[in-house]
Order: structure tokens, then C-alpha cells, then sequence
């Protein structure tokens, strides 16, 4: 075991060394991805690169860049007496503009934490009675399966589940990133999680268009500082492409199956991001032929008009703008067991790591 640790400390100190002499000015290198947020602030990443090479978190967390809107929605549905809400746990804690999905089930509204969407099918069939509406957030990682369990919803005609879409998709999210004239990037870590499902080629448009590296990276330390290595080669040689480092698990065309799962059950539509506004072809509607299940079209609900908190600066933080610490309320008002902004609640949100790790140094002797 000490050998692994004293080969793993050479390959990082090369690592960081080869970034150093590759970078001869200040850049930003933005991760899009919550698992690459948490995973860099956990072994100190940021405090270990030069300080020329500055880590931006993007908008990589999906319960993060859920609007308000959508909670509220949510926590409406739940207050309807012949409704079960399901979806899984990082969602309770989230605050819409006056209450919470934790708040409503304490009032004895029947909202149930799943593990997987095809949990949400059984809970309908034993609930005849009952409509069942699965909140459906997240990214590329988690859109097929959701869309796995309406196609079995259909196969077993099961007439009382229905899904709140919030599915969204990473490659509109960055092109907006690189439109907004504030945000200056030099670079992108891609989510390998997302990837493992898109494959390289919605991703090609940084390179061709923006003329910016990206690296697809997995989450063990060593990945990253490699990903963050193999950018820095690419700003050196001013030669930019997408690169993989991600092999061992992401395919150059990704999971075709899962694509045409999800191909068949949403269609491409504007979606509203926290702190982004809204983004066209950025969302996943239900296509005409599953729109039974669309909880919108199909349950009449009446939501209170939707407001961010005041003073929070969740939205500047996941576009990049500010670090947690210039939000007022981070650490004061703010905290994960009293969270008022997104970021803060889940263990994925920029707020979140920052809070528990922000603040360690690190070295590699």
C-alpha cells in the first residue's frame, strides 16, 4: 500500500510539475460536472495546481441549476391530497420560494425517497388510486433510465404515473457559457459521467467553434491533474481538440443504446437553468407519443408566483463569476444544515464542497 501511495505522489508531483512549465500565464479551467467538483476540493486539487491555473466550477450539478420554478411546481403537486410524490433524496432539502418538499412531507404530504425511477411503478400499482408523479432531474447520466421506466409504464399500461421533467443537457449549457461575454474560460474538464452516455461529439464545438481544449476525465485525483495536463499541452501548443482520458470507461460514440431509449421517449426542448435563464434545445420534453405521462399536460396545479432568494449568489456561482465566499450569506446564513441556496444543499453543489473542504492546504513533499 505504500509503494501505490509513493508511485501515486511521483506521478502527481510530475503532473503538476509538466502543468507548471506548460502554462506561462493565468488561465481558468472550468469542470461542468458536481462528481469532478466534490472530487477536486476533496483531495485539495486546487491548492496542489500553480497559482496561474485557476479551477472554475461550472454548472455541473443538477439539483443546483433546477430553478426555483420547477420546486415550486413540485411542492404544489405534493399538497394535492390524491398525489405521491417520488424522487430521490438530494431533492427534499432543495428551498423552493416559500417551502420545501422536507417542509410539505412534515406536514404529512406523501413524498417518498426511490433509488431507482422503476421504483416509482411499483408504488403506482400498489396506489391505484393515487397519481404518482416522479421527479425527473438530472443530466444525460440519469435521462435513460428515466426514460427506461416511462417505456415500461407504457409496456404494463400503468394510467397512474406520470413524470415532472427537469432532464437537462450539457453541451447548450456550455455554448451559453462561452456566449456570455462576463465568463472567461480557457478551458474545459467534461463530465465523464455524461460522456460515458453522449460520447465525444456533441462536445466537438468547443474545439471547432471556440477554438478551446477539452478533456473528458474521470474522478480519481490522478485523472483530473492528467486532464488538467493534457489542457495544458493543448494551450501550449495552441492545438486544440477534444481529448479522452476517460478511455477505461467513456467510448468515442458513447452508449448508442441508451441514446436511442432516449431518442425514441424525449424531444429536445428550451429548458430554464438557475442562474442561466433559459437555454433552447437545452431541456428533454416527452415526445407526443408518451405525452400520457406528462404530468403538466395531464394534472391541472396551481403554483405561487416564483422568487430566488434574496441575497443569494447561486446563479453567479454557477456560471463562474464568483466563488462561494463573495456570496454574503455563505457560511452566515448559508450552511448545509440551513441552506437558502441550491448550491449548498447538495453534496455536489460548489456551495456545498466548499464549505466542508474549502478551507485545507495541501502538499506533496
Amino acid at each position: 500500500m505504500s509503494q501505490q501511495v509513493n508511485e501515486t505522489k511521483q506521478i502527481a508531483a510530475f503532473l503538476l510539475k509538466e502543468i507548471d512549465r506548460l502554462i506561462d500565464r493565468p488561465v481558468r479551467i472550468m469542470e461542468v460536472c458536481g462528481t469532478h467538483t466534490v472530487s477536486i476540493f476533496r483531495a485539495g486539487i486546487r491548492q496542489l495546481l500553480p497559482e496561474k491555473v485557476e479551477l472554475v466550477s461550472g454548472p455541473g450539478c443538477p439539483v443546483c441549476v433546477t430553478p426555483n420554478d420547477y420546486l415550486d411546481t413540485a411542492i404544489a403537486y405534493a399538497r394535492q391530497e390524491d398525489v405521491i410524490i417520488t424522487t430521490f433524496g438530494d431533492m427534499l432539502k432543495v428551498p423552493g420560494t416559500s417551502s420545501s418538499l422536507n417542509q410539505v412531507k412534515a406536514e404529512g404530504r406523501d413524498i417518498r425517497i426511490i433509488y431507482s425511477p422503476m421504483d416509482s411503478l411499483q408504488i403506482a400499482k400498489d396506489n391505484p388510486d393515487k397519481k404518482v408523479i416522479f421527479l425527473a432531474v438530472g443530466f444525460e447520466t440519469t435521462s435513460p433510465t428515466a426514460a427506461a421506466t416511462i417505456l415500461a409504464a407504457k409496456q404494463q399500461n400503468i394510467k397512474n404515473f406520470f413524470v415532472l421533467t427537469a432532464h437537462k443537457l450539457t453541451p447548450p449549457a456550455i455554448e451559453a457559457l462561452l456566449c456570455d461575454e462576463k465568463i472567461k474560460i480557457d478551458g474545459f474538464l467534461l463530465p465523464g459521467h455524461v460522456c460515458v452516455i453522449t460520447g465525444e461529439e456533441p462536445f466537438t464545438f468547443i474545439a471547432q467553434k471556440y477554438h478551446l481544449p477539452a478533456v473528458v476525465a474521470g474522478f480519481e485525483p490522478l485523472d483530473i491533474l492528467q486532464a488538467i495536463y493534457m489542457i495544458a499541452k493543448q494551450i501550449h501548443a495552441k492545438d486544440f481538440k477534444i481529448e479522452n482520458q476517460y478511455k477505461r470507461v467513456v467510448k468515442t460514440l458513447g452508449n448508442m443504446q441508451a441514446q436511442k431509449i432516449m431518442d425514441l421517449v424525449y424531444k429536445k426542448a428550451p429548458a430554464n437553468w438557475r442562474g442561466l435563464g433559459v437555454i433552447e434545445n437545452s431541456g428533454l420534453d416527452l415526445t407526443d407519443a408518451f405525452s400520457e405521462f406528462d404530468a403538466l399536460k395531464m394534472i391541472p396545479v396551481n403554483k405561487e408566483i416564483s422568487k430566488e432568494p434574496a441575497g443569494c449568489r447561486c446563479g453567479e456561482v454557477l456560471r463562474g463569476l464568483v466563488k462561494p465566499t463573495d456570496c454574503p450569506l455563505f457560511g452566515k446564513v448559508c450552511t448545509p444544515n440551513h441552506a437558502v441556496g441550491s448550491c449548498m444543499v447538495s453534496v455536489e453543489g460548489t456551495c456545498a464542497a466548499w464549505y466542508k473542504y474549502g478551507s485545507r492546504v495541501f502538499h506533496f513533499e
